[in-house]
């Protein structure tokens, strides 16, 4: 398969030769820090990635703030979209994991924060575009958001208004171990669950207390019960507090529960359940806030393109991956659930997303980037 942009060169070769921009691309943008939650700070980095876009690709994205959060779209060709490129340039470090884990290629891996997941996928999307000829490009439309890392809230009816109707959706979120494609992903749900009871001197008079701690406690196992391993489905309380001094009878606590399950059908039964805990102290009360965050990526919405990503795979001569169901959510579930043809785990291999090894190999960037752009050029021809 050749490169369209030069005719005697293969798409792995022009890819190859792209590398070293390629590092001093994701080298830019690992050094502009974007923990989730700060929006300024991803404001800027997606100020960063509009420039290297506009630079890469000749055209500037469009911004798009939505509840205060930064996000990047830019439609290629004057034609209608025919396929999305996905990705999130937002990373879960906060400020000062710089000063500690700065960039490095060395040793055949690059590391940094957000190295792995999923900066490097970035960066080989845009690249990935630019292979391609402008002349064919019409259709591309490259969405980069700010949130996903918490849960997309303020990006998800933007990511489903773009990809509506599409071809195909292409998320460059890193790959499972050995470079394996993502076919599959539970979906998810986020909540909270607020206990409160009443609050009183725990050496005066504890008696006219109602501890929202062991009213807490009492619930877990309720929670807990709530989760199916045989069906894959797992609920998890994570984060907790509760409580105000050592002397006080804590008058209200909080738990924050994960869900993740394989089908629509059991996060539905988990939503039920979690919506009908009920206290067990007198006086004690609950609230339950979130729900389902993320449909599930069931893998018929990734067949197609899996068949094709792989037939373009041995036409470069390189080795076909395998391909997997994970536990993890990525934006591809809303596309996915959206009933939109959905490839995820395109992007980087290597290992430590969101852990303090956190890299990605540097001989797999180039060739996975030649297999994007051929399976960019099938999809956009073959949508025609």
């Amino acid at each position: 398969m050749s490169d369209p942009t030069v005719p005697d060169q293969t798409l792995t070769d022009a890819a190859a030769a792209r590398l070293p921009r390629m590092l001093a691309d994701l080298q830019r943008l690992i050094e502009v820090e974007t923990p989730s939650d700060d929006l300024a700070a991803v404001a800027r980095g997606a100020e960063e990635v509009a420039d290297l876009v506009e630079e890469r690709l000749g055209q500037r994205p469009e911004t798009i703030v939505v509840q205060g959060c930064t996000h990047l779209r830019l439609d290629l060709g004057p034609g209608p979209r025919k396929v999305v490129v996905l990705c999130h340039q937002d990373t879960v470090w906060p400020h000062g994991t710089l000063e500690r884990l700065p960039f490095r290629a060395d040793d055949g891996v690059v590391r940094g924060p957000g190295s792995f997941d999923m900066l490097t996928g970035l960066v080989m999307g845009i690249h990935a575009v630019a292979l391609l000829a402008e002349d064919r490009r019409d259709g591309i439309s490259l969405l980069v958001t700010g949130d996903e890392e918490i849960g997309s809230t303020s990006s998800r009816d933007l990511i489903l208004e773009t990809a509506a109707g599409t071809a195909g959706v292409l998320v460059l979120e890193a790959s499972a171990p050995g470079g394996a494609l993502k076919v599959g992903r539970k979906g998810g749900g986020i909540y909270t669950l607020r206990v409160t009871g009443r609050a009183a001197h725990a050496g005066l008079e504890p008696e006219k207390g109602i501890s929202a701690l062991l009213e807490l406690a009492a619930q877990l196992p309720a929670i807990t019960g709530l989760a199916d391993p045989a069906a894959g489905t797992s609920v998890t309380p994570t984060r907790f507090s509760g409580g105000t001094t050592t002397n006080t009878v804590p008058g209200e606590a909080t738990v924050a529960i994960d869900t993740r399950a394989r089908t629509m059908a059991e996060l539905e039964r988990v939503d039920a359940g979690l919506r009908a805990l009920r206290p067990t102290l007198d006086g004690a009360g609950l609230s339950l806030e979130g729900g389902i965050n993320r449909p599930p990526l069931e893998r018929p919405l990734a067949e197609g393109l899996l068949a094709t990503y792989a037939r373009v795979t041995r036409e470069l001569d390189l080795p076909v991956p395998d391909a997997v169901e994970v536990g993890g959510c990525s934006d591809g579930n809303f596309t996915a659930g959206a009933g939109v043809p959905t490839l995820d785990g395109l992007g980087a291999v290597g290992d430590g997303a969101h852990a303090e090894h956190e890299h990605a190999v540097i001989a797999q960037i180039a060739p996975r980037t030649a297999v994007l752009a051929g399976l960019l050029a099938e999809l956009l021809q073959t949508s025609d």
